[in-house]
């Protein structure tokens, strides 16, 4: 099972293709248009298993799964937060899309946005086999920015409730030390940051890889590179 999420920088009418070919059996893709109100009826079909939210049609958050995964909305309140879009995947897994946004309050963007959205679902989370995967635009050396919900207390709050960094586990990284960016400010080669993350149990991640795209490639597409993860565990024989 291929889980993939890549912030596509608009416009995925153009681009599918592309993110196709990462074989993604789950994508959620930051910054698409809705497909629904798409005039790309190339798009609109190769999108006929999603979910999409988002205040701007063309610049929402989807969640795209192969046709024979089934994908059905959970009504997970929000409160207004930015952007999170919860899903049940084959009525069994729980997947909180997601792509953190500037808000009015300081302390509580990006990253706080996030946190305030765990306080408000940590027993759902818990109490559910849960993913958390997305566009967090979030990094551990930015910490001492935020005064009220840091990247690192999302990264403990998510740990106590059994969700761990794919790429982190698998790679042995630590946070804030990543030697692979998901991004490059500007697409400058010389600004590169980890901002796109993939929290999932941590009995999974005894027998995934995780790989983050090649800027060669992918920095003609968007200023993101796409995370995809391989998921090898018998919670996903659900969803063949």
């Amino acid at each position: 099972m291929f889980i993939a999420s890549w912030n596509c920088g608009g416009a995925l009418r153009n681009k599918f293709s592309a993110l196709q070919d990462l074989l993604p059996d789950i994508a959620i893709v930051q910054e698409c248009e809705d497909p629904s109100r798409s005039a790309s009826a190339e798009y609109r079909k190769w999108a006929g298993n999603h979910l999409w939210v988002g205040d701007n049609k063309n610049r929402g958050l989807g969640v795209f799964a192969q046709p024979n995964i089934s994908i059905e909305p959970v009504e997970l309140q929000s409160d207004g937060l930015k952007t999170f879009l919860p899903c049940k995947l084959q009525q069994s897994i729980l997947l909180v899309g997601v792509w953190t946004r500037q808000t009015e309050s300081y302390d509580y963007r990006y990253i706080g946005q996030l946190w305030k959205y765990i306080q408000l679902h940590k027993v759902t989370l818990e109490a559910n086999t849960s993913m958390l995967v997305g566009d967090l635009n979030s990094n551990v050396i930015w910490d001492r920015r935020h005064s009220a919900a840091k990247h690192s207390d999302v990264v403990r709050e998510l740990s106590n409730i059994g969700l761990e960094s794919a790429y982190h586990r698998v790679r042995s990284v630590p946070q804030g030390k990543e030697p692979d960016p998901t991004f490059f400010l500007q697409r400058n080669l010389k600004k590169p940051y980890h901002i796109d993350y993939a929290f999932m149990p941590a009995a999974w991640l005894e027998s995934c890889t995780v790989e983050i795209g090649d800027s060669t490639h992918w920095l003609k597409y968007s200023d993101h590179m796409p995370l995809r993860v391989k998921v090898d565990h018998p919670a996903w024989s659900l969803t063949t």
